[in-house]
């Protein structure tokens, strides 16, 4: 009987072994923003505990990243890369063969637009849309001066600073008593809304998802009632100096992951789960915000990830997948 039980653990250990060596060494570029690390850390834990690749994170940014792809083959994978920053590059390596499409990162896409505070909206639903928010001028007032209302705008030197800027003009912001609001920096911008939740009071401004921020707090994405004008934002609302009185929602941003075709061609099973692999904005809002809470680490997020969503997680992957996945947290 030992001898039989000896024998099963040498099989056993030779197919891992195989395995192993079909999926052979994965590259994962860790990027230097929360929730791409976080997704890296899933996908090196899943790619090496459920498919026996020997799966390690590599450090990365967006263009780094995108160029030592196309030019060197390396990293094997970017988890959560936002492609309309790096979108010639990328198109160009997908046409000549050395990247490929895997999936999308963020199923939403990256959302941005103006928000108001949940609690507001339940007292007035008319803040749901501009022209409430519009009728109802005083409830936002501004920090500095009590007579005037204020909006929260980008911070300065972000490339949402433009369109922020170029809606609040077309969308005639000004005329109804509202003042921009220069809010210096991200943490002056989510400081100012964590602190009109606690005390209540109106908050209206530009923001943008996933964020632990709106994980934290139950925010309302002002409707504009005009819908998206892709065609429109891109080439005058999103560009400095173009004067527009044409209104726009923000069109969401493509976050794909994104492979090298050496990879893709020889390991079709990891890529039908990074096919599927993929967040809605709203549970990645909840995951950054508990990481931001407990002062979490991008793999002690991971865990708290598997171990609390299961329900997310194992649609990605085979029941026997996931059954090595839980066997080895």
């Amino acid at each position: 009987m030992k001898w039989k039980l000896a024998s099963l653990a040498i099989i056993a250990s030779v197919s891992s072994q195989t395995q192993a060596a079909e999926c052979g060494t994965v590259t994962i570029a860790d990027m230097n923003w929360n929730s791409a690390s976080v997704i890296a850390n899933i996908d090196r834990f899943i790619l090496e505990h459920g498919y026996d690749c020997d799966a390690e994170l590599t450090p990365g940014d967006t263009m780094p990243t995108a160029t030592s792809m196309i030019e060197k083959g390396q990293p094997d994978i970017a988890p959560e890369l936002w492609t309309n920053s790096v979108k010639d590059a990328i198109e160009k390596g997908v046409e000549e063969g050395r990247l490929a499409y895997a999936g999308k990162a963020l199923i939403d896409g990256g959302e941005e637009g103006f928000w108001v505070p949940s609690y507001l909206v339940k007292q007035y639903p008319e803040l749901a849309t501009i022209e409430g928010v519009k009728k109802h001028a005083k409830l936002f007032t501004h920090p500095e001066d009590p007579d005037v209302a204020g909006f929260y705008g980008c911070p300065a030197g972000w490339g949402c600073q433009i369109s922020g800027g170029n809606l609040f003009k077309a969308l005639e912001l000004d005329k109804a008593g509202f003042e921009l609001i220069d809010s210096g920096s991200s943490a002056g911008l989510s400081g100012s809304i964590a602190k009109a939740y606690e005390r209540k009071e109106g908050w209206f401004g530009y923001y943008w998802a996933p964020t632990a921020v709106l994980g934290k707090y139950d925010m309302v994405k002002v409707d504009f009632g005009s819908g998206v004008n892709e065609q429109e934002f891109v080439n005058c609302i999103a560009v400095e100096g173009c004067e527009t009185k044409t209104v726009s929602m923000y069109p969401p941003s493509p976050v794909n992951t994104v492979v090298v075709s050496s990879f893709a061609s020889k390991n079709p099973a990891a890529m039908e789960y990074l096919a599927k692999r993929g967040f809605k904005n709203s549970d990645m809002n909840k995951l950054l915000a508990w990481m931001e809470d407990e002062q979490a680490s991008s793999e002690d997020t991971m865990y708290h990830f598997f171990e609390t969503s299961p329900e997310i997680w194992k649609q990605w992957v085979s029941p026997e997948i996931a059954k090595k996945i839980t066997s080895n947290l």
